[in-house]
């Protein structure tokens, strides 16, 4: 890599709790190696303060640098600047966010994607909304996909036992889940299969949830009561992620609304066979890796949970497929082909 051009990474999201958009940043500026400068706003890095900080503190900060803001934000007073749009779910799900989150990213979007110097997105399916809601270039809109770390891997299931006991799982069997209170990621539907299902499946069986809401962005979405034999972790430490990947027996994923989707990618490199919602960007990085069914069809994620449960060969077959399909997703392959588009920008 060419390090010549003097870079500062907008890093307000790096105290935030641990999400696809921290990961990218976190394994792209690993990859850098210290050859970046970061900025960040200390204790007022949420809510309010941590946007009057980017929009207010941050601009005086870059001086000749290019930025590089890779959270989905950015200041709108400077033009010298790479982003990283992860979704446009605010206009595209508008019901899952707060009124004030909402609003201010209606606004603040559109105005950042037509200043910057380009745009760096993360699937196709998230440059051609960027396409139909702004008037930019699309010359400007590079998509990069992102990668899968190395620590997700098959044998980390050796450590199951330690993460079992860890989190006090209930079981060793159970099938897993990423969800949080976003509407998006579809838990009512999947909790509605699941208790179809019920009767069908061994008693050791269980859903295992991971995920925390955020409610300063995320409106209210209350669940409900949950079904029976199913398991809210909230959130997992990151060190525990790889073996309760590697140790499920299926990871199923029905989003409907996703910028690009980490967590089955994850899932695969770990050898977990995985179901996804065939809608947004999933196809795209599952590939014919996985299940892919109508996120909206209940009848169809109790048949896919059940196919992936009684049929040991096509469990075989999707964990072989997925493992190969991870090997095209690489942090290495991304934070260098990052690295050039931010030259590209400052030259």
């Amino acid at each position: 890599m060419d390090y010549e051009t003097p870079i500062l990474v907008n890093a307000r999201v790096l105290s935030a709790p641990l999400t696809g958009t921290l990961r990218y940043t976190k394994e792209l500026l690993a990859r850098w190696n210290g050859r970046v400068e970061t900025v960040s706003p200390g204790s007022c890095e949420r809510g309010v303060s941590g946007h009057a900080w980017e929009q207010i503190v941050l601009p005086t900060r870059v001086g000749s640098r290019l930025l590089f803001s890779p959270s989905n934000t950015g200041p709108l007073m400077v033009e010298n600047q790479v982003v990283t749009l992860h979704d446009m779910a605010v206009f595209d799900c508008p019901a899952a966010f707060s009124r004030l989150f909402e609003a201010w990213y209606k606004t603040l979007l559109p105005h950042l994607a037509r200043r910057v110097r380009r745009i760096i997105t993360v699937s196709t399916f998230v440059k051609e909304r960027i396409l139909a809601l702004t008037d930019v270039n699309p010359s400007n809109v590079v998509v990069i996909p992102n990668g899968v770390s190395l620590q997700f891997r098959p044998d980390a299931v050796a450590e199951l036992d330690a993460v079992v006991a860890a989190l006090g799982l209930p079981s060793r069997a159970y099938v897993l889940t990423v969800g949080s209170a976003d509407p998006r990621k579809n838990l009512a539907r999947l909790f509605q299969a699941w208790t179809r299902l019920q009767t069908q499946v061994s008693e050791e069986l269980w859903l295992v949830v991971v995920g925390a809401g955020n409610g300063r962005v995320f409106g209210s979405s209350p669940l409900g009561d949950l079904p029976t034999r199913v398991f809210p972790v909230g959130h997992v430490e990151d060190h525990h992620l790889p073996a309760l990947y590697a140790g499920a027996l299926a990871m199923i994923y029905i989003s409907f609304y996703e910028g690009f989707g980490l967590p089955p990618l994850e899932a695969m490199a770990s050898g977990t066979a995985v179901v996804v919602g065939n809608r947004s960007s999933l196809p795209e990085v599952v590939g014919d890796a996985g299940l892919l069914i109508d996120p909206f069809d209940v009848g169809a994620i109790e048949e896919a949970l059940r196919r992936i449960l009684e049929d040991s060969e096509l469990r075989s077959d999707l964990q072989q497929r997925g493992i190969e399909r991870a090997k095209q997703f690489s942090w290495d392959e991304a934070a260098r082909r990052t690295w050039a588009v931010l030259q590209d920008a400052a030259n």
